[in-house]
């Protein structure tokens, strides 16, 4: 009897593992539609933003090195008024705000094989913003998988407080300009190509800018390619 019992409850957490694998699955191919075609089911996804605007917490500026700390810099590039220029290789962004000044703030940039330079023009905004991770990391990371369905906007979310979304030839680029919740990341080679700066510094550039803001991406020394709107990485999606 005790035997039997043992094989019952064997079989029925065998059944039950069955069924949650069978769901992740199911999950997945929902949000994807199969191995090459990605789809994304609207009723799936959260807001594209929070409705809470969460407090920004302040970061420790003693954990930033000056150089990465925001800034009225002196500029001489020839970029026009309210440009966004990102210097990859120094790991900043300036904000031109007047001839010959631009706001410098410290920024994490794409490391080796997903840098990227360009054009392009911030053609959409969010506050909070949702992320959903691409199926390349979905496949390769657990943690990317909790969140196949997307990720609501919160201080535990990767794009952090707010997000300036990357738009070259009509079509978005799938590059970003957000927060993070990773500080210790600002200076360095980190991202899947997106550029990310601290949660505070992303929210003062955030309401500087309008849709439309051109934005350059200076050529790194370092391995570099040129936007391509159907290009994806593995740090966000196009929010829908």
């Amino acid at each position: 009897m005790a035997v039997s019992l043992k094989r019952r409850n064997f079989l029925t957490a065998a059944a039950v593992l069955l069924v949650l694998g069978y769901t992740r699955h199911a999950s997945a191919n929902a949000l994807y539609g199969g191995d090459d075609e990605e789809y994304f089911d609207p009723s799936l996804l959260p807001p594209a933003e929070s409705e809470v605007d969460f407090p920004i917490e302040q970061v420790n500026p003693r954990l930033i090195k000056k150089r990465f700390r925001r800034q009225i810099v002196d500029f001489e590039g020839a970029e026009v008024l309210g440009t966004i220029i990102i210097d990859p290789d120094n790991r900043f962004l300036y904000y031109v705000i007047e001839q010959g000044q631009a706001i410098r703030y410290g920024v994490g940039v794409g490391r080796a094989g997903f840098a990227w330079a360009g054009s392009a023009i911030v053609g959409m905004k969010r506050r909070w913003p949702r992320w959903v991770p691409p199926r390349s990391m979905v496949d390769r990371d657990p943690n990317a998988l909790r969140w196949v369905n997307g990720q609501p906007g919160g201080p535990d979310n990767p794009l952090g407080a707010r997000a300036l979304y990357l738009f070259a030839n009509g079509a978005d680029t799938l590059y970003r300009i957000h927060g993070t919740n990773e500080p210790q990341s600002i200076g360095k080679a980190v991202s899947s190509g997106c550029i990310r700066l601290l949660n505070e510094d992303i929210s003062h550039l955030f309401d500087l800018v309008e849709i439309g803001t051109p934005v350059v991406v200076r050529a790194s020394h370092e391995q570099a390619r040129e936007v391509d709107p159907h290009v994806s990485n593995g740090h966000s999606r196009p929010a829908f």
